[in-house]
């Protein structure tokens, strides 16, 4: 708010933010995920890097991409929501604001409505220029043509960053009351882990995020698999779960403070519901995108439910399923981040850049938002070393 204020400027730099996340994360898994098959064909065939995008790339990993778009738009309008309920005097988030100060609930649950029948119908867009897209049964899935490795490049950009941002500290083109430099950062960091201060917030928002993400990612897995593999409730409960999908979560706080408490038990439940949505939207999509291979095969060779499942769904269907358990996470941590911001305080690192933020404390402020984002930078390479793992099979030697 300091660098764009509450006007549209924070509105697109919002809706920036939480659309590239998905796109990025989806759109890395569906190319990373076309079959060597089709790449050898393409070296056979002497195809030009573009003759190759077009034809190959592009084509093979439509469907991955989106579900990316679906996620990104939904994400999108939900956090347009959260912005006009937190910092801004138009919109259907303020009117949903005005209506719960003024306790007029026809009003809040208006506007509820609104708010789901209009991503319904941005849902409803992305799924019929899916299906003109993309009318091509998809392949099985086969190997990779590369094998994941670990890299010291990615730390490079975070490096030349840091190194210009001490820079600009130094030679005073930044407020240093409004931003700090990296050494009084550190400095700060420094003094929090003595006093056991950011150790003890840590742990607390890192159990509340583990219990939140736990719930909504396992139920949001199970709910999943169970619409994508029952079509007549699929049928039912699908659209519905679609409309809540687009609802902004923080447009719930008042009714889940009512129902469940302003404690503990109400931020695991709303940190649960923030990771819901993604796993169950990927792992619906990732199942229901399965090749007609796989079933054809297993009709052939009668197997069970069970083994059908085991051996040929949940491998099949497991980029786009890892897709959104790495967003799930990501979100459960935010999501935890939020309920220490807007619901009661309590030990956390939300709280804790809460009260320095009230005493102007910058250092400690910068120094909360640096740990959150290595936090998550941890937590999404420990879903991607997972998702390595369990697709071992996937993975062979560059030709």
């Amino acid at each position: 708010m300091v660098i764009f204020g509450i006007d549209n400027g924070l509105k697109l730099a919002v809706i920036v933010k939480t659309t590239v996340v998905p796109m990025t994360i989806n759109t890395q898994q569906a190319v990373s995920g076309v079959p060597l098959a089709l790449s050898e064909a393409a070296r056979v065939m002497n195809f030009s890097r573009w003759q190759r995008l077009r034809w190959l790339v592009i084509p093979a990993s439509l469907p991955g991409w989106f579900t990316g778009l679906r996620l990104a738009l939904s994400q999108a309008w939900v956090s347009l929501i959260v912005v006009e309920l937190l910092a801004s005097s138009e919109g259907i988030g303020y009117l949903m604001v005005w209506g719960r100060q003024l306790f007029q609930l026809d009003i809040v649950f208006v506007t509820i409505a609104v708010v789901g029948l209009s991503g319904m119908a941005m849902e409803w867009a992305a799924n019929r220029a899916c299906s003109r897209l993309v009318f091509w049964p998809q392949p099985a899935a086969g190997r990779l043509a590369w094998k994941p490795q670990a890299s010291w490049r990615s730390l490079q950009l975070p490096l030349v960053l840091l190194a210009l941002w001490q820079l600009a500290s130094g030679q005073g083109w930044i407020d240093s009351a409004l931003f700090s430099s990296p050494l009084a950062v550190a400095e700060r960091f420094v003094q929090g882990a003595a006093s056991g201060e950011l150790a003890q917030a840590m742990l607390a928002s890192l159990g509340r995020a583990f219990a939140g993400g736990a719930l909504g990612i396992g139920c949001g897995l199970l709910c999943g698999l169970l619409l994508a593999l029952r079509p007549r409730a699929g049928a039912i409960f699908t659209p519905t779960l679609n409309v809540l999908r687009h609802i902004a979560l923080f447009a719930w706080l008042p009714l889940l403070t009512a129902w469940v408490g302003n404690d503990n038990g109400g931020k695991i439940v709303f940190i649960a519901l923030a990771s819901f949505f993604p796993m169950f939207f990927s792992t619906l999509q990732a199942v229901l995108q399965r090749s007609p291979q796989l079933d054809e095969v297993a009709r052939v060779l009668r197997l069970s439910g069970l083994t059908r499942l085991r051996r040929l769904i949940l491998p099949g269907a497991a980029a786009g399923m890892f897709a959104g358990l790495r967003l799930a996470v990501i979100y459960a941590w935010l999501g935890n981040i939020g309920a220490e911001y807007f619901m009661s305080s309590g030990v956390g690192i939300g709280s804790l850049m809460i009260n320095a933020q009230q005493l102007l404390d910058m250092p400690t402020i910068l120094c909360g938002m640096v740990l959150i984002g290595m936090t998550g930078a941890a937590l999404d390479k420990a879903g991607r070393l997972l998702e390595i793992r369990a697709t071992r099979w996937r993975q062979q030697e560059p030709l």
